[in-house]
């Protein structure tokens, strides 16, 4: 039987139906007890109906045998990693990435006996130097937060698989409407479903998705660590899901077309995106993701307040979070990298002028007036 297209299996996919009523949403199943004498389910198992049945949509948008979904992005991460790395061990990761991953394998990895260490640069030579006997994980994020860097991920997987090592994603920045890539050789994929799977700024979840054995492992430490999410909030994500394609088709169409806009502004003294034909990764992106997503970057000059243009912005709002269908912006300096030691932000390029723009589903031509009065009275005041 011919699968169905992404779009179909957003809507449809794992929907549990409702015998009782017919009505055309997952009934929520609420309990935390079940009859015994009809298996084990639990809650901390991950196996309610509702669990099930959001698994199985992820799983299928992802091309992944099996999902397990998390109450949070870091509750994925750090089960994942801990699933697949015991005392002894080594993990790579790319030296750009999310603060709160870099934090957890700087500040616990050594707690377990897991050695860690970073690649000097995304290329695949500086990921190959860093291997050694024990290495056991590489791990990657890819478009990387904040700087928007693309990674090779089919050259990422081969050198993984020639040296018997498991590759593991941070895919929330593409979301799996713009890339696959379990499709591309990755073996484990994650999200933090904060973001674009949940797409409306008001849900904390995490997703992981591979192949049944590698599930397997990923289940037998979830299962002890407790990181479930509530049932409720699996409720509203599998709602959420059913809109992804549409609303991230839109974000990432607007994104392409404010970082073009952005590019050429007076104000503006570069752009992070690999949808602009002039950056160095807007051919690997072509290659390997079907979109270019809904997030950019981009530094202020530095003759220019950031604090102005924050304040003197009506529709984009200040946010940690971002992927809502609202627009947002955030100064990683200050909120998602802060914890870095000052030295490594610079040698990163992140900077106090650096703004990470989540681009939502507002009209574009309202988004670019917004931008533009901003930087005109950051301009003129600053």
């Amino acid at each position: 039987m011919k699968k169905n297209k992404p779009e179909t299996l957003c809507v449809h996919e794992g929907q549990i139906k409702d015998p009782l009523y017919n009505g055309a949403v997952s009934p929520l199943y609420m309990a935390t007890a079940y009859s015994y004498k009809k298996g084990d389910m639990y809650p901390r198992y991950f196996n309610t109906p509702n669990q099930v049945g959001l698994s199985k949509k992820i799983s299928s948008l992802e091309n992944a045998e099996e999902s397990l979904v998390f109450g949070s992005g870091m509750a994925a991460i750090s089960t994942t990693l801990l699933s697949f790395l015991s005392s002894g061990d080594h993990v790579i990761f790319q030296p750009d990435l999310y603060g709160g991953t870099r934090n957890f394998a700087t500040e616990h990895l050594n707690t377990y006996g897991i050695e860690y260490s970073f690649a000097d640069s995304i290329n695949l030579n500086d990921f190959s130097s860093q291997i050694k006997s024990n290495t056991k994980v590489i791990y990657v994020e890819t478009p990387s937060n904040p700087l928007m860097k693309i990674i090779d991920l089919k050259g990422i997987s081969e050198l993984a698989k020639d040296n018997n090592i498991i590759t593991i994603i941070d895919n929330t920045f593409a979301s799996p409407v713009n890339q696959n890539p379990i499709s591309l050789g990755i073996d484990i994929v994650i999200h933090s479903a904060t973001k674009y799977l949940g797409g409306h700024s008001d849900i904390l979840a995490g997703s992981v998705s591979s192949s049944k054995k590698n599930m397997e492992s990923v289940f037998s430490v979830g299962k002890s660590l407790g990181g479930n999410l509530s049932d409720y909030t699996v409720w509203l994500l599998e709602r959420s899901l059913k809109t992804l394609f549409v609303r991230v088709e839109k974000q990432n169409k607007n994104a392409n077309e404010l970082a073009k806009h952005l590019q050429n502004h007076e104000c503006i003294e570069k752009v992070f995106y690999p949808g602009l034909e002039n950056s160095i990764y807007y051919n690997l992106a072509k290659n390997q993701m079907k979109d270019f997503t809904g997030m950019l970057s981009f530094e202020i000059n530095k003759n220019i307040s950031r604090e102005i243009f924050e304040n003197s912005l009506n529709l984009i709002q200040p946010a940690i979070s971002l992927a809502g269908v609202e627009s947002t912006i955030n100064v990683p300096y200050l909120t998602s990298h802060k914890w870095l030691p000052k030295e490594e932000k610079r040698k990163q390029g992140i900077s106090v002028n650096l703004v990470r723009f989540s681009v939502g589903i507002e009209d574009v031509e309202d988004l670019k007036r917004d931008l533009n009065q901003a930087l005109k009275k950051a301009s003129n005041e600053g």
